[in-house]
């Protein structure tokens, strides 16, 4: 009798093991599941089809963590750090979690810089990500199928002593295909699988007294970070200038090797494989609102399209005390390598947009919009897709 009770049992087991899909790493159903475990109050947006996904963490300050375009079996398209947020204690420094579309606040170094103290110099043991945008857990407003709000109220002081009493609020919303389109200005062939999301960012000034230049002002950074492959290309297309190469900032972390960059007339090319620590920038005055990465390996491009004012003051976020404070980058990429001591944040890589510097008088909002795209299909559809955003030929950048 105990013999053919324990025969029952593990059928039963057996059967529900063989009914439960299987989680794959890199899929979006084991980051679901792992961000649901280790993390609070996350929020999945979908679409009726349950195809488009995007999933969202409050915890980590309205963070878009991952999407797919394949539902629970589609490719997980954002970075995640799988040990740092599952670890029981947050580090004191910077908490780099991952996710793929995370509210930062700039500028990042000089002196009006949100991540040095007064005095300190401009080295990485002094840098310091503000618990605001680091670890601090944002309020869920409002939340259905398709969209999500979250906000929070805060005080930061800046490296010159200027204080900034705010409240920001983030609104993601996912995208239909002819919101998608509309976003993009471009056509997309039925044949492609895509996830695109908006997120709409503000920035009050809760205070009493005005943000102005003289004592330093904010701006609204987007950053993105997505896990590289060894055949990983960022694309930014620009204005073509004479002097284009000369405002294209190649140097933050050292000269970026020449076969590691491209740049040509109106467009270059930024290998990003997580394998050597390097960033570039790009001005308003030269800019395009678009900037995008194509994996080859494995057929995955992604697109940020953003908002952008080309005779805006932007910030300047270089680590150094500047005679142009005011003259910083619309658009910057990064990618992650090992540090001097031999350690590393990632791999990952980065496709980033900022705001104009936020000039704010007490009682006044600042916005800022950002599209996030990913599709994957056929190369040759894609191609076409390329075409119409980016201006370029996958396969000429292929050979």
């Amino acid at each position: 009798m105990r013999f053919i009770l324990l025969c029952v049992l593990l059928m039963t087991v057996s059967c529900e093991r063989k009914d439960q899909p299987v989680s794959l790493p890199g899929s979006y159903s084991y980051d679901a599941q792992f961000l649901r475990k280790h993390t609070r109050q996350v929020i999945e947006l979908a679409d009726k089809a349950g195809e488009a996904r995007v999933l969202l963490s409050a915890e980590y300050q309205g963070r878009v963590m991952t999407s797919s375009s394949g539902g629970d079996s589609g490719t997980s398209y954002g970075w995640l750090n799988y040990d740092l947020i599952s670890a029981a204690e947050k580090k004191k420094q910077f908490n780099p979690v991952g996710g793929e579309e995370r509210f930062w606040l700039g500028p990042e170094g000089g002196q009006y810089s949100l991540y040095f103290h007064s005095r300190d110099s401009f080295k990485i043991e002094n840098w310091q990500v503000p618990a605001l945008i680091d670890t601090i857990t944002y309020e869920v407003t409002q939340s259905n199928a398709t969209q999500a709000t979250f906000s929070k109220k805060a005080s930061i002081t800046s490296y010159s002593g200027t204080r900034f009493d705010l409240h920001i609020e983030r609104k993601i919303s996912l995208l239909s295909n002819q919101e998608t389109e509309a976003a993009l200005r471009a056509s997309l062939n039925d044949s492609l699988n895509f996830v695109a999301y908006q997120t709409e960012n503000q920035v009050q000034n809760t205070g009493t007294e005005n943000w102005t230049k003289e004592n330093g002002l904010l701006s609204i950074w987007l950053l993105g970070m997505f896990t590289p492959s060894e055949n990983t290309v960022v694309i930014i297309p620009f204005h073509p200038a004479p002097d284009a190469k000369e405002l294209i900032s190649t140097d933050y972390f050292g000269e970026i090797p020449a076969d590691r960059l491209t740049i040509k007339d109106s467009v270059l090319f930024f290998t990003c494989d997580g394998k050597y620590r390097s960033k570039l920038g790009m001005p308003p005055a030269i800019a395009k609102s678009v900037a995008a990465s194509f994996d080859f390996q494995k057929n995955i491009l992604t697109v940020i399209s953003f908002e952008l004012t080309p005779n805006a003051d932007y910030v300047n976020s270089k680590w150094e005390i500047q005679k142009e404070p005011y003259r910083g980058d619309a658009v910057n990429s990064y990618n992650d390598g090992p540090l001097a001591d031999g350690s590393q944040l990632g791999p990952f890589y980065e496709l980033e947009s900022s705001s104009p510097a936020l000039e704010l008088k007490a009682g006044e909002t600042g916005s800022y919009k950002q599209t996030t795209f990913h599709a994957e299909g056929d190369f040759e559809k894609l191609n076409e897709l390329v075409q119409q955003l980016l201006g370029v030929d996958l396969n000429d950048l292929r050979k």
